[in-house]
């Protein structure tokens, strides 16, 4: 029998609050960081999932909770740090990198809202809305950094990449609160 409690509607009370958190933070800022580095959340999405943190068994998304994906994830983030901070990289706004970071916004968002048992359509927009946000608006910052400080554009990427890991681990944390 459920109690009404004041203990056990203040229990409920916090368990809203963090599903509202995972669908109004978590996801855009899970996208954000897919619009600053394309493959590092989602190699932080299957790391989370094949460590028991997010739950994915039973749902579509089953295939991120693998090693191989989580390592495959891992090859193509890494690769993806070291690229970025060659001259010849194009912009993250140009037509390819930019399409690149909406499927995969889309697709972080989707498998977050799997996990939940939420509507995965609502976290793929949430997913590419924040991918798009992170894409123009983490390229000018880095490009207004990197004018006003007269730096090199390579610290500024670094430091970025750590924003980038900080946001999917931030936003993974909230989601497994």
């Amino acid at each position: 029998m459920y109690s009404w409690s004041r203990k056990s509607r203040r229990g409920e009370g916090a368990a809203m609050a963090m599903a509202v958190m995972a669908w109004i933070v978590a996801i855009p800022l899970l996208g954000a960081a897919t619009g600053m580095r394309t493959f590092t959340p989602m190699a932080a999405i299957c790391w989370f999932a094949y460590a028991g943190y997010l739950p994915v068994d039973g749902t579509w998304a089953f295939w991120v909770a693998k090693l191989v994906t989580a390592v495959v994830f891992t090859v193509l983030a890494l690769g993806e740090l070291v690229g970025d901070k060659l001259p010849r990289t194009p912009d993250r706004t140009s037509t390819g990198p930019l399409m690149a970071r909406i499927l995969f916004g889309g697709l972080a968002g989707g498998i977050v809202a799997a996990s939940l048992n939420g509507s995965e359509f609502e976290g793929v927009i949430l997913g590419i809305g924040g991918a798009l946000v992170g894409a123009f608006g983490g390229y000018l910052i880095r490009r207004e950094i990197v004018l006003r400080s007269g730096s090199k554009d390579w610290p500024v990427a670094v430091a970025e990449d750590l924003i980038t890991v900080g946001f999917a681990v931030l936003a993974l944390g909230i989601v497994t609160g």
